[in-house]
C-alpha cells in the first residue's frame, strides 16, 4: 500500500493508521505534525507547485520503500491557510517489524521538514508576515540518511 496525498483538507488519523494496521504487519509508526501558534503566530500559509510537489514526495516514498522492508506507507501534507492547531502532515508506516516502521518514518519526515517543496509564510496578529527559512539542524537530520 503507497498513499501520498498533498491537499487542503483535513486527515482522519484513525482511518489512515487502521489502513496501516489492517495489512498485518507487527509495526506502525506515525508522525502528525502541528502548526504551532507560538509568538502571535494565526496562520500559517503554504504554497507549493503541485506537479513538482507530488513527483517529489512519490520519489522519496519509493525510496522508503527501498531501503526498509515496509508494507505499507502513508504521506499526507496539507497546503493552504492553516491555523494554529490544525493538522499539517501525516507519515505512518508499517513493517513486520518495528525497527523499519521507526526508522522509515523518521526519514520520511525529515525529508519533507527539509526537501518537500512547500513555501511557508507565517501571519501574525498584528499584521506582519515572514517567510520560513530553512534550519540547518533539519538539513544535517535530513543528511544524515545518505542522501
Amino acid at each position: 500500500m503507497k498513499r501520498v496525498s498533498i491537499q487542503p483538507q483535513d486527515f482522519d488519523i484513525a482511518a489512515e493508521l487502521a489502513a496501516l494496521e489492517a495489512l498485518g504487519g507487527g509495526g506502525v509508526a506515525s508522525f502528525t505534525g502541528v502548526v504551532r501558534g507560538e509568538g502571535g503566530l494565526i496562520a500559517l500559509e503554504l504554497e507549493h507547485y503541485p506537479a513538482m510537489t507530488q513527483a517529489q514526495v512519490d520519489r522519496i516514498v519509493e525510496d522508503a520503500l527501498g531501503r526498509w522492508p515496509l508494507l505499507g506507507v502513508s504521506v499526507i501534507h496539507r497546503f493552504g491557510r492553516l491555523e494554529p492547531g490544525a493538522r499539517i502532515v501525516f507519515v505512518g508506516t508499517a513493517s513486520r517489524h518495528r525497527t523499519a516502521a521507526l526508522e522509515s518514518c523518521a526519514f520520511l519526515i525529515d525529508w519533507l521538514k527539509s526537501h518537500a517543496p512547500f513555501w511557508k509564510k507565517e501571519h501574525f496578529g498584528d499584521g506582519a508576515t515572514a517567510w520560513v527559512e530553512a534550519r540547518a539542524e533539519d538539513d544535517a537530520k535530513a543528511k544524515g540518511w545518505g542522501g
